[in-house]
């Protein structure tokens, strides 16, 4: 009823502005004693009725009464504006919406505050992300430069022994090549994010691939004692060999790091019917609680601090697996229970558009 009553109303409006325009030129015609052809009556009309409106409007606009229910409307968007320009995104639109009623979802201004409000949130989250970021790439440097830098200073002491000099430059190579690795991974992931990274694709055997990785890492696990056992069958995949090298070293690091000594890792890979493949690896590890699960593939997450901390980690390494796969358009899960080990399944298979083939 309310829109209607607003439409009849801009239609009476219309009528009265015409009507005197139409009065106005008739007595204009009989003073001047002129009458034009119908068409041109019909066009003046038309100009003289559109100014009245026009001035019409503009008195109307400058009522206050008019003039103060615009302001209600628009001051708390323009407010809410200028508050996300500053880089406040906690906006609270909600009494403003409540005004209206229960069916107005398509008014224009409900549209507005509605897609303002969505806009804020979404700009919080990646602010919040943003921050975190920040924080997490500050700790994660400003810890490998506090022992460089303490330990450069204590080289300074005369007093040393060849032991103790030695032992503290070791400490420093290994901080310096933790720095080092952090920066990589943090160029990696910044790649890997890019929409427009190409994907070298070709095809080659995996069960190669997984063979060589297994072998080139093999002073890690046998310096713990680690029992491999692998069962990889013969399988090709069209996909890109340099960026699938990352995601078998980032899993198989993982586990070795994580398996004590003389546990056990098993790598199997395999063809399934529906023509995909599946690469398991499978450690009896320290294992990972439930509730950290839906985190390990966060930026920076640590499941156990303290661990990954001694072994050298920054928390990029599974992000930098998941961005490969989901690139692959492939699958990744984890299963894990605390005490027993990890569990991590990589599907990679044929895709509709022909991204990912396996042969």
């Amino acid at each position: 009823m309310k829109r209607t009553a607003g439409f009849l109303s801009i239609i009476v409006f219309l009528l009265v502005c015409w009507s005197l325009a139409y009065l106005l030129t008739a007595w204009l015609y009989d003073a001047i004693q002129i009458t034009p052809s119908e068409f041109i009556r019909q066009l003046i009309n038309s100009i003289v009725g559109f100014f009245f409106f026009g001035c019409c409007i503009a008195i109307i606009t400058r009522i206050p009464w008019v003039k103060s229910r615009q302001e209600k409307h628009l001051h708390p968007i323009i407010q809410a504006i200028k508050m996300i320009a500053e880089g406040n995104f906690k906006i609270d639109l909600s009494y403003y919406k409540s005004q209206f009623r229960e069916g107005d979802d398509d008014h224009p201004y409900y549209q507005i505050v509605s897609s303002i409000s969505d806009m804020a949130e979404k700009l919080g989250e990646m602010e919040e992300m943003r921050q975190e970021f920040i924080s997490n790439v500050s700790h994660e440097i400003q810890s490998p430069l506090t022992s460089i830098s303490g330990f450069a200073h204590t080289l300074k002491n005369d007093d040393l022994s060849p032991e103790e000099r030695k032992h503290y430059l070791h400490i420093i190579e290994m901080e310096s090549t933790r720095l080092s690795k952090l920066s990589e991974n943090l160029l990696k992931l910044t790649s890997l994010e890019s929409e427009h990274l190409p994907l070298d694709q070709r095809e080659y055997r995996l069960d190669h691939q997984l063979r060589r990785i297994i072998l080139a890492n093999e002073p890690q696990w046998t310096e713990k004692e680690i029992n491999m056992d692998i069962s990889l069958e013969d399988v090709k995949v069209t996909a890109d060999e340099v960026m699938l090298d990352q995601v078998w070293i980032n899993l198989l690091h993982n586990s070795i790091k994580f398996t004590p000594t003389k546990g056990t890792i098993a790598v199997e890979a395999f063809k399934s019917d529906n023509g995909s493949i599946t690469v398991k690896i499978k450690d009896t590890g320290i294992g990972i609680e439930q509730e950290s699960l839906m985190h390990i593939f966060e930026r920076f997450y640590k499941a156990d601090k303290s661990r990954n901390r001694s072994a050298g980690g920054n928390g990029l390494g599974l992000s930098i697996v998941k961005k490969i796969i989901d690139l692959h358009k492939g699958e990744i899960q984890v299963q894990s229970e605390v005490g027993k080990g990890t569990e991590v399944t990589v599907k990679i298979g044929k895709q509709r558009d022909g991204s990912t083939e396996v042969n």
